[in-house]
């Protein structure tokens, strides 16, 4: 059961989960690494550097439509350019044709002779004189505007299409990445059955924080999701209800405590998978499920929008997604609905 409430994904959508990610994870390797901890911090790696190149490509998309749009404005103003010139070619042929009518194929000293007004036709020749040279004035400018928006459209057109190369390599980029992404998400799902199968837990997986920023008291578990089953929802898939709130995202997508607290239990095996449960203020318990990995140990504090583990899809699960419930209790039975009771706290869904 999907809801409709959506938060907006990131394109491609394998790249979506981490679009913020912002610091390595400690005790990377430029490998894959041999156990689960190297493992998860590849993944987290991973998500890190294909966050950042499709912030690269959509960049410079956008930078390649302005562009293009630019290029088209000076075709815009070229044509009208050229309208403008074409009149003032035609202006200039009625002036000819009017001088030679008024006699301007006489040289100026016989229609001075010939006609009846001599002043008259002086100050006639004067405004004749004056017309050319504005016409000529005019030509000469909008010809030097015709060159300068050329090259102008030249440089937009070759600006444009560097863009568009930059982009292709981006998007090849992007592509390997993702290659690598799919590969460790793969073997990070299958080191966290392989524990949840022999029922001890993987070491933790310490992973750098997101950057100081103002992080507010309470947040959501994932910070880029889908919200899929909600709580009290049926299905086949529980004995009952649905105790709680699934998120859909990626394997190896960092979760985070949704407030400051205590880190009460890490467990693995049975419905839940590998799960943490964290203590807060005020007498409440948040759990989170499923997971690939665990960033923290049984007994340590964390805060608010602290990375705790990764996602994944152990357990009783048919994809990957985070199962977050509320509790009153630690144990089991003892649930909320965790969506209005975030939404209190001020964590925006």
């Amino acid at each position: 059961m999907r809801s409709s409430r959506r938060h907006p994904l990131l394109v491609p959508v394998v790249l979506c989960a981490l679009a913020v990610l912002a610091a390595r994870p400690t005790g990377a390797t430029d490998g894959d690494g041999g156990s689960g901890t190297a493992v998860g911090t590849r993944v987290a790696r991973l998500y890190e550097e294909a966050a950042k190149a499709t912030e690269q490509y959509e960049r410079g998309r956008r930078e390649a439509e302005a562009q293009r749009s630019k290029a088209q404005h000076y075709e815009e103003l070229l044509d009208e350019q050229r309208q403008e010139i074409a009149a003032m070619h035609e202006d200039l042929g009625s002036i000819a044709r009017a001088q030679y009518r008024s006699g301007g194929g006489l040289p100026l000293t016989a229609r001075m002779i010939l006609t009846d007004d001599p002043d008259e036709l002086m100050r006639g020749q004067h405004a004749l004189q004056r017309a050319d040279l504005a016409v000529d004035t005019a030509i000469g400018r909008s010809l030097r505007a015709e060159a300068r928006l050329a090259a102008a459209e030249a440089r937009a057109t070759a600006a444009w299409q560097a863009l568009e190369k930059r982009n292709g390599e981006l998007a090849d980029l992007k592509a390997k990445i993702e290659g690598k992404l799919l590969a460790a998400r793969a073997r990070l799902e299958g080191q966290a059955d392989a524990s949840v199968a022999a029922g001890s837990c993987p070491g933790a997986v310490r992973l750098d924080q997101p950057g100081t920023r103002s992080t507010p008291a309470w947040v959501t578990p994932v910070e880029t999701y889908e919200l899929s089953a909600s709580f009290g929802s049926g299905g086949a898939r529980w004995a009952n209800r649905h105790t709680g709130q699934d998120f859909a995202v990626p394997v190896g997508t960092p979760v985070r405590s949704v407030g400051e607290g205590r880190v009460v239990k890490v467990a693995c095996g049975g419905a839940f998978g590998i799960q943490v449960v964290l203590q807060h203020p005020g007498g409440y318990y948040t759990q989170y499920a499923h997971l690939a990995a665990v960033a923290v140990d049984q007994g340590e504090r964390v805060a608010a929008g602290q990375w705790i583990g990764q996602s994944g899809s152990t357990g009783n699960s048919t994809g990957p997604h985070l199962h977050f419930e509320v509790r009153v209790t630690s144990e089991m039975g003892s649930a909320l609905d965790p969506v209005p009771w975030l939404r209190q706290r001020g964590a925006r869904l």
